[in-house]
């Protein structure tokens, strides 16, 4: 590809998102781009500053469902769990067909802190991890001694209510 300028790479970027059905990283987008992963970080974020529904996860770049096209339900759960279960809680949800679509947690400083998962199968739950385990980053649960939220979708609340079922069951859910 030839070296796109400003708003036509921008442009390019938003399309090629929207042609994917998984995240793309930085990297890729750079190297499709014919630019640097600073640049391409640059534009997600110009993209986003003009509403863009583009969200940086874990294992790249996507653009979030369009919610008025794609019909599915969405539910917060509270959860309470040491970082050893993290594992274990996002199989149990995407094992029944449930988007971890993020986690949010309370901090007394900060306030609410929200970071996208947008795990939906054992091989994002994997790439997620392992993320966490090269760059050996903290779980923001362990900001708050195991209380999360946790924004879950599914295509059915049928689906939904499996997976909050299977949460409740093995003791991470906070009953309410």
């Amino acid at each position: 590809m030839k070296k796109l300028k400003g708003a036509e790479r921008r442009n390019w970027l938003f399309s090629y998102l929207k042609e994917q059905n998984q995240p793309v990283t930085g990297a890729d987008l750079a190297r499709l781009a014919n630019v640097s992963r600073q640049v391409i970080v640059n534009d997600i974020t110009l993209l986003k500053a003009t509403n863009a529904p583009i969200v940086s996860t874990s294992q790249g770049y996507m653009l979030l469902p369009d919610k008025e096209n794609n019909a599915y339900v969405q539910k917060k759960v509270a959860c309470n769990h040491q970082s050893k279960d993290s594992e274990d809680e996002l199989q149990t949800l995407v094992d029944v067909g449930v988007t971890v679509e993020n986690v949010t947690v309370e901090h007394p400083v900060y306030g609410e802190i929200t970071s996208s998962i947008m795990v939906s199968n054992r091989h994002d739950v994997e790439m997620f991890l392992k993320k966490v385990r090269e760059t050996e980053a903290s779980f923001l649960l362990e900001l708050t001694s195991g209380i999360h939220l946790h924004l879950l979708s599914a295509p059915t609340e049928e689906i939904l209510n499996r997976g909050i079922d299977a949460l409740q069951k093995k003791g991470y859910l906070i009953e309410e």
